[in-house]
Formats: structure tokens, C-alpha cells, sequence
């Protein structure tokens, strides 16, 4: 499969989805070697639940949620962690009141807001002024860009999300939105976050690489699984090369799309799509299972 995996449980590599990295093989024996210290971290888009043309449309892969069940008991802390608010994550993924997933974790928003299965609640900042600016301004941004017919505009609350994948042309009105949006985004105080046929105005100061530093040093993690698909993402795989440098086991793993070579290119491991997730997730599941002799 790509390295010698044979420090690995037998019963995870016969289901290991794709060729995995020297470094992945490393980040997963130590998770192997203590799994009740790991951090499992996944991208909701693109990663639980497919890609849609509608983002309201969005739903979690029918498999991802209870493989997440049947992986979490064995595991420190399973998290997601989006752009999305964290109520609408939850909401879209099915994710309240699921048995066994009763410490899942959600960061919304970029890490911004909190969701946590043992209390419901979701702690949140409060709004930023320069959303509700852009939000009045966008309508009329966005009718100054030829070609951008089809373009749709997600309100997220305290971000605003502009949508290209239902233009006659998705690629092109993404490359005339850039500079217009940076614009619009940075005299109003805020940030641009691309990604796949979409450019997100939102307020700075949180990344998911912060959101998962952060997470991995409450919960004194010594792995930490992150699978994503989205530029967004690339932050969350710097800070897990980061913690890597410390000691702690790493585990890259790349919901696979041709839209972002740079995520895979960086990736321990390539899977296909939420179905190629949902595989891995099982496959660690079987591995930590009563017979899957893995533990510790």
C-alpha cells in the first residue's frame, strides 16, 4: 500500500481505503498505542457530507454518522470542525443525540463558535459589525461582475458565503469574484476564505488550525487524525505538522477532489470523497474493536 504497514493492526490495513504515507503510519501507531488520548478532527463539506450544488441541500454521507458512533467510544475526542455555523453543522450532519456520540465536539464558524453533545448549547461571539455592512453592500458588489448570473449567496449568520458553482461558468466568475470581494471584505474589517467555488467573507482572528491547536492541548492529545477537502483546510494540516514537531502522532488525511491538489499533494492519505471517509472511519473502528487487536 505505499509503506510498511506492518506495525499496524491487520484488521486496519486489509481496510485501509488508499496507499497511506510513512508519516501518517507513524501518526497511526500512536494513536494504536494509546487511542484513548487520540483526536479525531474532520471537515464537514466535502468530508461527512458530499458536495451539493445548494449548501442548504448539504447532508451527512447516510454511513459517516454511525461509523462515527461505532469509532468514538474507542477514542479521546471526535470532533467536527467548519466553516458552517455550528448549529447548522449539527442540524445538517444529525449529530445531536446520537448514542456514543455524546462527547462530540463541533467548532463552527472557523472555530468561532461551540457545540458540545453533554450540554446542546452553542457558545458563539457576538456579531460583527462589518457582516452586517457587507451584507447590505454584496447584492450590488456582486451585479457589477459580469458573469456572475447563478451566483448564490449563503448567509451564515456572521459570515456571508458567495457561491459559484451554479454559474454557467463556476471557474471563471470564482477568478472575477476575488478581487472584488477582498475589496468589499477589507473595508469593512473582515477576511476572504476560499474554497471550493466559493469565497466566504468572514471576521479574522480564527482558523481551523488555531480551533485544533487549541483542541488538541485541552484534550492532551498524543494523535490527532484531521481529514479535510478545502483550502480552509490547509491550516488544520500546518497545525498538525506543528504538534507533529512536539512528539504527538499525525495523521493527514485528504477527502480526495480535483478542485484542490494542494490539500492532496500534502496529504498522508487520498481518500474518495465522504464514501472514501466513511471507509476509513470503519476501518479504524474494526481495528479498535474487541478483536481488531489494537489498544492501549
Amino acid at each position: 500500500m505505499g509503506s510498511d504497514l506492518d506495525s499496524l493492526p491487520p484488521s486496519f490495513t486489509r481496510r485501509c481505503p488508499a496507499p497511506l504515507a510513512p508519516a501518517g503510519r507513524r501518526g497511526l501507531e500512536k494513536l494504536f498505542e494509546q487511542p484513548g488520548r487520540a483526536l479525531l478532527a474532520l471537515d464537514f463539506d466535502g468530508v461527512l457530507a458530499p458536495i451539493v450544488p445548494d449548501p442548504e441541500q448539504a447532508r451527512a454521507h447516510p454511513d459517516a454518522v454511525p461509523a462515527l458512533a461505532r469509532l468514538a467510544p474507542h477514542l479521546a475526542t471526535v470532533a467536527v470542525v467548519t466553516g458552517r455555523p455550528a448549529a447548522t453543522a449539527v442540524e445538517y450532519g444529525g449529530l445531536a443525540g446520537v448514542p456514543d456520540l455524546d462527547r462530540l465536539v463541533v467548532l463552527g464558524a472557523y472555530g468561532a463558535e461551540r457545540w458540545d453533545a453533554v450540554t446542546g448549547a452553542v457558545e458563539a461571539p457576538p456579531p460583527h459589525p462589518g457582516v452586517e455592512a457587507v451584507r447590505e453592500e454584496l447584492p450590488g458588489a456582486l451585479a457589477d461582475v459580469p458573469g456572475t448570473d447563478g451566483v448564490h449567496v449563503e448567509d451564515k449568520g456572521n459570515a456571508l458565503a458567495v457561491h459559484t458553482r451554479r454559474a454557467a461558468e463556476p471557474a471563471v466568475a470564482f477568478a472575477r469574484l476575488r478581487e472584488p470581494m477582498a475589496a468589499l471584505a477589507a473595508r469593512h474589517g473582515l477576511a476572504v476564505e476560499p474554497g471550493r467555488m466559493v469565497l466566504e467573507l468572514r471576521p479574522p482572528g480564527m482558523d481551523k488550525g488555531r480551533a485544533l491547536t487549541d483542541l488538541a492541548r485541552e484534550t492532551g492529545a498524543t494523535s490527532v487524525v484531521y481529514a479535510g477537502d478545502d483550502l480552509g483546510d490547509l491550516a488544520a494540516f500546518a497545525a498538525v505538522d506543528a504538534l507533529r514537531s512536539e512528539g504527538v502522532g499525525g495523521l493527514l488525511v485528504c477527502s480526495g477532489s480535483d478542485e484542490v491538489r494542494e490539500l492532496a499533494d500534502r496529504a498522508d492519505l487520498v481518500v474518495d470523497g465522504p464514501d472514501g471517509v466513511v471507509a476509513l472511519l470503519e476501518a479504524l473502528a474494526a481495528a479498535l474493536g474487541p478483536d481488531g487487536n489494537a489498544g492501549g
